[in-house]
């Protein structure tokens, strides 16, 4: 799995008012993580908005903010009542683990020490590596969230490195991630995914525009360019890529599928009788006429339509017109033909 973005409905720790028009614009992009705060919002208007994530096909996410044991405990409560499907950030894992247990939810809390509104993550390397290896060693805990750029500590990728390299289990990357260059860091460091919520809403992310889609867009490019999922692939034109070619032609491949190759070949007159021992075939007509014999029966494939021969069947292309028939082909990249 790639690195993760979650989305977070949030500016300076709290959900904003506006989510629900930001939650629509976020999944009508495509985003497929989501989060908010347990603060800034009723809890009905927060369980409805969780209810619109899922329904958008997304994972939601709750990040609690609370500093002290009762109001952590509170939070904890708030995310069941809501139904999150995971939850994030505190640091009373003891106080948590019995309220969410069997729920379902998964638990990723704040390693190491958590102060102030908006939080700040205190202490070295050492410590919070420490306090991610204990929190992680819990049952019932999934993974960590991690407030790297908030640390007080001055080489952050390093920080983020040790915790990534010290658990086993997914660490997530929060606060003040609003760059390309620092999602490039989060990834490089090993971590499972990252979120962005202010910077993406005040339009602070480098983008081409300040407005929310365009913020959003540019941090999916970023993001699936990382986990290299953009495509090098462009179209072709079926016909200029028979012009370029002179009859007859053996078929030259001008494409993959998975294990399978996408072959162009000028046929003209009649080829020779043949088989293949293990691998189809298909024979797609572009252009003019092509009688296909078999030993029990001949058939014709007109323009635009297609025949598939299987393996083990002998077969005799022929061209029926003057001019040569254009023939794109479909068949494994390891082929073995035999004369019949």
């Amino acid at each position: 799995m790639g690195l993760r973005f979650i989305f977070m409905l949030t500016r300076n720790d709290r959900t904003v008012a506006d989510a629900s028009q930001h939650l629509q614009t976020a999944l009508s992009l495509g985003v497929r993580h989501i989060g908010f705060k347990d603060i800034g919002l009723p809890i009905d208007q927060l369980k409805s908005l969780n209810a619109a994530i899922k329904a958008g096909g997304a994972t939601s996410y709750l990040e609690v903010v609370s500093l002290d044991r009762d109001s952590e405990i509170v939070s904890a409560r708030a995310a069941v009542e809501i139904g999150v499907d995971v939850l994030l950030g505190g640091t009373r894992v003891d106080d948590v683990l019995p309220v969410i247990k069997g729920t379902g939810i998964r638990y990723f809390p704040f390693a190491g020490r958590i102060t102030g509104h908006p939080s700040v993550l205190e202490g070295s390397i050492e410590e919070i590596v420490d306090s991610a290896r204990a929190i992680t060693a819990r049952d019932g805990v999934h993974g960590i969230d991690l407030l790297a750029y908030r640390s007080a500590e001055n080489d952050v990728p390093e920080l983020m490195k040790a915790v990534c390299a010290a658990v086993s289990k997914p660490v997530f990357m929060a606060g003040s991630i609003d760059t390309a260059e620092r999602i490039a860091i989060v990834k490089h460091a090993g971590a499972a995914g990252f979120t962005i919520g202010t910077a993406a809403l005040d339009g602070k992310y480098p983008a081409s525009g300040k407005d929310l889609a365009s913020q959003l867009n540019t941090i999916i490019r970023d993001v699936a360019a990382l986990n290299q999922h953009l495509s090098p692939i462009h179209k072709k034109n079926l016909s200029k890529v028979f012009n370029g070619l002179r009859a007859p032609s053996a078929p030259t491949v001008e494409g993959r599928v998975n294990n399978m190759q996408i072959k162009v070949a000028m046929f003209q007159g009649a080829s020779r009788w043949s088989f293949r021992q293990h691998e189809d075939e298909m024979f797609f007509v572009h252009r003019g006429r092509l009688l296909m014999k078999f030993r029990d029966r001949e058939e014709i494939v007109e323009e635009g339509e297609f025949i598939v021969v299987p393996h083990g069947v002998e077969h005799c292309p022929v061209a029926l017109d003057e001019k040569a028939c254009e023939v794109l082909l479909i068949d494994p990249a390891e082929t073995s033909d035999a004369v019949a």
